[in-house]
């Protein structure tokens, strides 16, 4: 008895693998780091003029957005065919799609409001000393004919191979309100196509995880590109535009959260957070949609319901892209034109933001909606190029605030209907990216369960 009890005790205790004592980095705080990380490394290449650092950042930034976009084409056709089935899974399905789509343009309006508010009390093109000599003409413009011709394609294939989300989201609604027609003979259809979206999601959580890294390289590269001087020739108006979103994101939101919605809306920060800070960072609605359809599910809203409005969001709801922005860019480039606008003209702007936002179509930058905006009150398109090399800084807040308007809408609509799940409202919390092997597959599920990420 004592030599066992003289082993025990000389017996070594038992050791603690060594990675269970690396602390786990929150995500958001990855996020942070390569935010901090890319203005530290983006100012050394731009005092330092250092090209391999500038050139690095923008590889690096580069090959980021392009993973992104890769699952583009794919994921939006099978994300609005699947949610426009699933629609049948929800009771009252027709007044749900109706209301959604009248938050989008009520929402719409009152950011649009809020951007000329701000342009007619700030007047940012005054006394930034460009001249109509520095705009030039986009390559691409739209107008509403190209708009509407637009959305029809000519064949199958060209909208995913030249990435026309506009085009992909018409064939996908096509082939989704077919499905519903056709029932159960359309089922072996759905299963594939949940399979593969199931798929694409897996392979974009992988890229998401990529998220710091890219972090560092659009960050860095936007500061060693642009640096400070010429954010400051732009001063007031990226101000503005910071300032207008900030109002939508943290002030219209949040009133509409506790007021319409009756919830906390520091609670919808606390669990939305992850996909507004990497719309930030990708400036992508599309890329972001599946933790933005993710963290709205753990925000209570139902599966059913928000396999729908997210992927619809995604594509049509840019308080940031199309209403905000527009907005104060039409008055920008009037002023530096010398072109007066009237009370009829910002009307226009508001009907632009509200019925146009689909030629958006979730993907970076808003240069088609600025040019439809533009065309339509007969400004000079060359005004567009004046803000080229200032779209990246402003299109992170844009692109942030355009995904939190997508996660608030179901979150209202489902309030209103009763069917939000208010106790999951209470008890959401931040996500990370779910570990590759832990993945729900089941076929009315198309998202992954959210995991502690490795």
């Amino acid at each position: 008895m004592s030599t066992s009890a003289e082993n025990a005790e000389s017996s070594p205790a038992p050791q603690t693998p060594k990675s269970s004592r690396i602390p786990k980095v929150p995500f958001w705080a990855q996020i942070l780091g390569g935010l901090v990380l890319g203005v530290v490394l983006g100012g050394i290449a731009k005092n330092g003029d250092i090209g391999w650092l500038t050139a690095t950042l923008q590889h690096v930034g580069d090959l980021f957005v392009q993973l992104l976009k890769l699952a583009v084409a794919p994921l939006v056709f099978f994300a609005i065919l699947v949610s426009i089935t699933n629609l049948r899974q929800v009771n009252n399905a027709a007044r749900l799609a109706t209301r959604t789509l009248l938050w989008f343009m009520v929402t719409s309006l009152i950011a649009v409001a809020i951007g000329l508010a701000i342009g007619l009390l700030t007047h940012p093109g005054a006394g930034t000393g460009l001249t109509p000599k520095d705009g030039k003409l986009p390559d691409h413009a739209g107008s509403w004919i190209d708009f509407l011709t637009g959305i029809v394609p000519t064949d199958i294939i060209t909208p995913f191979t030249e990435l026309n989300v506009l085009q992909i989201v018409f064939m996908a609604a096509v082939a989704g309100i077919a499905a519903l027609q056709l029932g159960e003979k359309a089922e072996p259809v759905l299963t594939i196509s949940r399979s593969v979206l199931e798929l694409l999601q897996k392979a974009l959580w992988w890229v998401i995880r990529l998220a710091p890294l890219g972090t560092v390289g659009l960050i860095g590269n936007a500061i060693a590109t642009y640096g400070w001087n010429l954010i400051g020739k732009y001063a007031t108006f990226t101000v503005d535009i910071y300032v207008g979103c900030a109002l939508v994101l943290f002030g219209v939101y949040p009133l509409l959260l506790s007021t319409v919605a009756k919830v906390n809306p520091l609670q919808f920060f606390r669990g939305a957070w992850p996909a507004i800070q990497l719309a930030f960072v990708s400036r992508s609605s599309v890329g972001t949609m599946p933790v933005t359809q993710q963290v709205t599910e753990r925000l209570g809203v139902p599966r059913e319901y928000a396999s729908f409005a997210v992927p619809f969001g995604s594509t049509t709801k840019m308080d940031g892209c199309a209403s905000i922005y527009p907005a104060i860019a039409a008055i920008f480039i009037a002023q530096i034109f010398d072109v007066h606008l009237g009370l009829g003209d910002y009307v226009l702007i508001a009907f632009v933001s509200v019925i146009g936002s689909a030629a958006t179509a979730g993907l970076t930058g808003a240069t088609v909606m600025l040019t439809l905006t533009l065309s339509t009150l007969g400004l000079p398109l060359e005004g567009v190029g004046l803000l080229m090399a200032i779209d990246p800084i402003l299109d992170m807040m844009r692109t942030a605030t355009n995904v939190a308007g997508q996660s608030v809408i179901p979150i209202l609509v489902s309030a209103r209907e009763n069917i939000l799940d208010r106790d999951a409202y209470r008890g959401a919390t931040s996500i990370t990216p779910p570990a590759a092997d832990a993945v729900r597959t089941e076929q009315t599920a198309p998202l992954a369960d959210p995991v502690a990420a490795a």
